[in-house]
């Protein structure tokens, strides 16, 4: 099969622009590149595709503006670096789509936009709002606020992108880099590297193909782009992989040309599904071997097959659901960590009586539980 087949019926696209392709070297951001981007976005709005932007840069483009030291650590340095160059890169690219007539929206994520259903809900209907009005969302990580995430939650906005495409149920991630896909050696070193154009299954051979970073300014490397690429894959949701130096890339990736490397999906996923699998899990419960093995089968957690609980939730959080200690399915229970705690081992006719109400026979029912 070929591309255009795979791509058939793209209608919302997330393209990921890493700090490299932004900076094309330079201390700032490259104008001609953010316009060639926004050029591109405009075509494919054109054909009816919505279309949102996951951008790196702005640590990169402050530490240059404060003529700080680009490989600096300092988490306080960094931080006032972003809040600088989240600036200057919005303006970059209000100047770029300007051009075009199309507004731009900026959107700072933190990582609990992910596991707060609500704040994930509010979030997914003002997008769907600035889609409606062609509006073009672009998110980039709160790093001036979010110390844990710099360099280490999302890897230079890689799997940032992923959860961003999945939450937002699109069809095809673009991730424009400055290597031109995977390769099954490092092609800066080995001139005898090729190109592996399509990757049907994220084996541990694909993964051992996973280079480290390759730029001094950004933070993302192939690994993070293969952790995306997992996600994708998980989710029903395509991703390739393309140099940022092709001419008309975007353009010519959704006509199908064969361009970089395409991840392929293995199925879509529920939505809900999707999002408590990737969630981050407030605390956990511990079960024992019986109750494993009824939720392999799909069924609902029951309170007596529960040994124990650990760290505080509330009903609705994500949680862990362990056996022996290992991860085996994640969840959402119906009641807190306390109530559980309380009626953990019990039959469900007693819950009521220990607890003075009842909200379900089942601590997490089985529509609300994912196997890992």
């Amino acid at each position: 099969m070929n591309r255009s087949e795979y791509l058939k019926g793209t209608q919302r696209v997330v393209i990921k622009v890493g700090t490299s392709s932004i900076t094309k070297g330079g201390p700032g951001a490259s104008s001609e590149f953010m316009d060639s981007i926004a050029r591109q976005v405009k075509f494919l709005k054109d054909k009816g595709i919505e279309v949102l932007i996951v951008t790196s840069g702005a640590i990169g483009i402050g530490l240059s503006t404060m003529n700080a030291r680009p490989r600096s650590r300092e988490i306080p340095i960094r931080q006032a670096a972003a809040s600088i160059g989240q600036s200057v890169l919005m303006q970059k690219w209000n100047d770029a789509f300007q051009r075009y007539g199309i507004p731009v929206a900026q959107i700072l994520l933190t990582y609990d936009f992910y596991s707060d259903r609500e704040k994930y809900l509010n979030l997914r209907n003002a997008i769907q709002t600035l889609l409606e009005f062609g509006a073009v969302p672009i998110f980039n990580e709160n790093d001036a606020i979010c110390v844990k995430e710099i360099d280490a939650m999302f890897g230079d906005n890689d799997t940032l992108s992923a959860k961003v495409s999945i939450k937002m149920e699109v069809d095809l991630l673009i991730i424009l880099s400055d290597v031109e896909g995977l390769y099954d050696k490092n092609p800066k070193i080995f001139s005898d590297s090729k190109l592996i154009a399509t990757v049907k299954e994220i084996t541990d051979e694909i993964k051992a193909f996973a280079g480290d970073t390759t730029s001094k300014v950004g933070t993302g490397g192939m690994r993070t782009k293969i952790t995306a690429a997992e996600i994708c894959h998980e989710a029903g949701c395509n991703m390739i992989i393309a140099g940022s130096d092709v001419d008309n890339v975007i353009e010519r990736i959704i006509a199908g040309e064969e361009i970089g490397t395409i991840f392929l999906p293995e199925k879509r996923e529920r939505r809900k599904s999707s999002w408590i699998r990737h969630s981050h899990a407030s605390g956990s419960i511990e079960v024992d071997e019986g109750a494993k093995n009824a939720l392999s089968k799909h069924v609902s957690l029951l309170a007596v097959g529960i040994k124990e609980v650990k760290g505080r939730f509330d009903r609705g959080d994500v949680v862990n659901i362990t056996c022996n200690g290992k991860l085996i399915a994640k969840g959402i229970p119906d009641y807190n960590s306390e109530d559980i705690s309380k009626i953990k081992g019990l039959h469900s006719d007693k819950m009521h009586e220990i607890l003075g109400h009842k909200n379900y026979d089942n601590v997490i029912r089985s529509e609300n539980i994912v196997l890992m």
